[in-house]
C-alpha cells in the first residue's frame, strides 16, 4: 500500500484530523508533521506582505482582516465544525496511529530527519511555509499540494480569491501539482471545483470545498500518480502570476458583483 505523510497546521482540524482520515482511507497514513509557528512567523508575512504592496494597500489588507473577524470568522468556524464532523462520519481513524511529529518549522532538521525514517512514497502539504527541496524530495514520488486557485495564473496562497475578485469565475477552483522550487510552479496534475455560491459563500468556505468536494478524485489521481499512470497537464504558454493577502475593496467589489449577477440571473428567469 502507498505510504504517505501529511504536513498540516496544529489548529487547522479540518486538516489535521479530516483531511488525514481521507488519507487513511486510500494509503498507509505513517506520519503527521504538524506544525505550530511562533509569532515571529506571522511578522515576517506582514512584513512580506508591506513590502509587496506599499503601506496605503496595506491598510486594505488590515482591514479585511478586520472585517473577516468581525463578520465572517463564526459563521465560517461554524461551517468548519459542521464539515468536519461530516468528514469524520465519512472517513473513519486511521487502522494503525501515524506517528506524529509537532514542530515549529517543517523545514527543520528534525522535520527533515523524521520524513527520512518514515520513507513515504508521496507527501500531501496543507501548509503555509513553502518546503525546501531537501524536504520535499524525498518521497519517492515527490510532495504535493492542493494549491487554492488555478496555476499558473493564479499562484500563491490566496488563488481562489483572487479568482473571484477578478470576475474569474472559470479559473476558481483547486490545482493539484508537484512542489518544486518555485511558488506554485511545479507540474500540475488536475483541476478541481464545484457549482459554488458566491453570494452565499465566503472565499474561505469556496477554497475548502474545492478540495473537499472532491476527495475521491483527488484520491485516484495521487493512486495514479503513485503506480506511475498519471501525466502531468500542459500548462505551457499561461499566464503566470503571483498574489497577496486580500483586500477589503476588492472583497466588497466581488460580493457587489456577485448580487448583482444572481439578480440579473434571476431576472432573466422571470422574462
Amino acid at each position: 500500500m502507498i505510504r504517505t505523510v501529511l504536513v498540516c497546521h496544529a489548529e487547522n482540524d479540518l486538516n489535521r484530523v479530516g483531511v488525514a482520515r481521507w488519507l487513511a482511507s486510500f494509503s498507509q497514513l505513517v506520519g503527521i508533521v504538524m506544525v505550530r509557528e511562533p509569532p515571529t512567523r506571522m511578522w515576517r508575512r506582514i512584513r512580506r506582505e508591506l513590502r509587496r504592496v506599499g503601506p496605503l494597500r496595506f491598510l486594505d489588507v488590515l482591514g479585511f482582516q478586520l472585517y473577516y473577524r468581525l463578520l465572517l470568522a463564526a459563521r465560517d468556524g461554524a461551517w468548519c465544525a459542521r464539515t468536519l464532523e461530516r468528514l469524520c462520519r465519512r472517513y473513519p481513524p486511521p487502522r494503525a496511529e501515524p506517528e506524529v511529529l509537532e514542530t515549529s518549522n517543517p523545514n527543520s532538521a528534525e522535520a527533515r530527519a523524521f520524513m527520512q525514517r518514515l520513507a513515504p512514497d508521496l507527501a500531501l502539504a496543507r501548509c503555509k511555509t513553502l518546503l525546501k527541496q531537501d524536504v520535499f524530495s524525498i518521497p519517492v514520488h515527490g510532495t504535493f499540494v492542493l494549491h487554492p486557485g488555478i496555476c499558473p495564473e493564479y499562484r500563491n496562497a490566496h488563488g481562489c480569491f483572487w479568482a473571484l475578485a477578478n470576475d474569474d469565475l472559470s479559473r476558481v477552483g483547486t490545482t493539484l501539482l508537484k512542489i518544486d522550487r518555485g511558488v506554485d510552479t511545479g507540474p500540475v496534475y488536475g483541476y478541481y471545483g464545484y457549482p459554488f455560491d458566491e453570494v452565499v459563500e465566503s472565499h474561505v468556505v469556496i477554497q475548502h470545498r474545492v478540495v473537499l468536494e472532491n476527495l475521491p478524485a483527488i484520491a485516484r489521481t495521487l493512486v495514479e500518480i503513485c503506480e506511475r499512470r498519471a501525466t502531468a497537464l500542459d500548462t505551457a504558454g499561461r499566464r503566470s502570476a503571483t498574489w497577496g493577502q486580500p483586500w477589503l475593496t476588492r472583497y466588497l467589489q466581488w460580493k457587489h458583483q456577485a448580487r448583482r449577477r444572481r439578480r440579473a440571473g434571476s431576472l432573466a428567469s422571470l422574462s
